[in-house]
């Protein structure tokens, strides 16, 4: 328990350095967090699909965080709606992959047939055996990685005036909301669904899944998240900054509440769908990068769907704003 407590102390002050970085000096530090937290995720993620059976290249699951990175940041630079192609690029870059990781198994033959032996695949395809192999190394590059490298357009809200002019004057003050938002509601979510599920108990949510997640603790997770991002809001709109922010765009509580809300459903799914994985994978723990807490995917699992979800909220209201 104790090195729990500390492992969630260390990581509470990373991010608040992570945010005073991004607001005193530069939005890249963010970036620089953004990109710890995807490589070590495609690491573990690689491992999981082993685990599951599923051969992948893990050199090529570990190379996406970087390529993602610099492509999104480009992306953020062309400072247009071009900025977000990236995002389509990001897929391309998986196309691309797959057929590599295809291709050069198939030009090995030595290699793969020898891989083939480990794995006594000796009866499969050599063609057959690769286009999994291809497929399985797609896995590591869409879970987490492109989900989480979404996180890369949230820091850099307010630098993309070409596409929302109407928040590009705020001083780096509204995409701080957005990751504030972000982390907070995963975060939030969970703590509340522990202990209303703990307090309340009843029927398990997903019991084949997640044994101790029930249906009081994810509705607890639900309702408290909502009402605490509202309070949240109603604080920061005491502070003149972020008071200029919310005044200026006309961003008000029950946009907040719709935002927390949806954003707590998807948390929660995230957290589920890597609870799945880990079952399929017979494992307890995604890794051992958190002392205390597991792998980083077990740290970050309910903010891998938040990201891109919130990217989209907040769009469509920048937009509308």
């Amino acid at each position: 328990m104790k090195t729990r407590i500390y492992t969630s102390i260390g990581i509470v002050l990373v991010l608040v350095l992570a945010f005073v970085l991004k607001m005193l000096v530069s939005s890249y530090f963010f970036d620089a967090l953004i990109f710890a937290m995807a490589f070590v995720g495609a690491y573990e993620m690689s491992k999981i699909l082993s685990e599951m059976g599923k051969y992948n290249n893990k050199y090529v699951i570990m190379s996406f965080p970087v390529l993602f990175l610099a492509i999104n940041l480009i992306g953020v630079n062309f400072d247009t709606v071009i900025g977000y192609w990236s995002l389509l690029i990001d897929l391309g870059v998986v196309v691309v992959a797959f057929l590599l990781v295809f291709l050069i198994g198939l030009m090995r033959r030595k290699s793969t047939a020898k891989e083939m032996k480990v794995r006594r695949l000796e009866g499969d395809k050599p063609a057959k055996f690769c286009a999994k192999k291809a497929l399985h190394t797609i896995y590591g590059a869409l879970y987490p990685t492109f989900l989480l490298m979404t996180m890369v357009f949230l820091n850099h809200f307010d630098e993309m005036g070409g596409i929302y002019t109407n928040i590009a004057d705020f001083g780096g003050y509204f995409s701080f909301i957005a990751l504030l938002f972000a982390f907070l509601i995963p975060s939030i979510t969970d703590t509340f669904a522990y202990l209303t599920g703990g307090l309340i108990g009843g029927k398990k949510l997903a019991p084949k899944i997640s044994p101790n997640k029930t249906w009081s603790g994810a509705i607890g997770g639900l309702v408290w998240c909502t009402a605490v991002c509202v309070c949240i809001y109603l604080i920061l709109n005491a502070i003149p900054a972020f008071y200029h922010v919310f005044n200026e765009t006309g961003f008000a509580f029950w946009q907040v509440l719709i935002i927390a809300f949806l954003a707590s459903i998807v948390a929660q799914a995230g957290d589920l769908f890597e609870s799945f994985i880990k079952r399929r994978a017979s494992v307890k723990d995604s890794g051992r990068f958190l002392p205390g807490h597991g792998g980083m995917l077990d740290r970050c699992d309910s903010y891998i769907f938040v990201m891109p979800h919130l990217l989209v909220a907040f769009s469509i209201l920048a937009c509308v704003l």
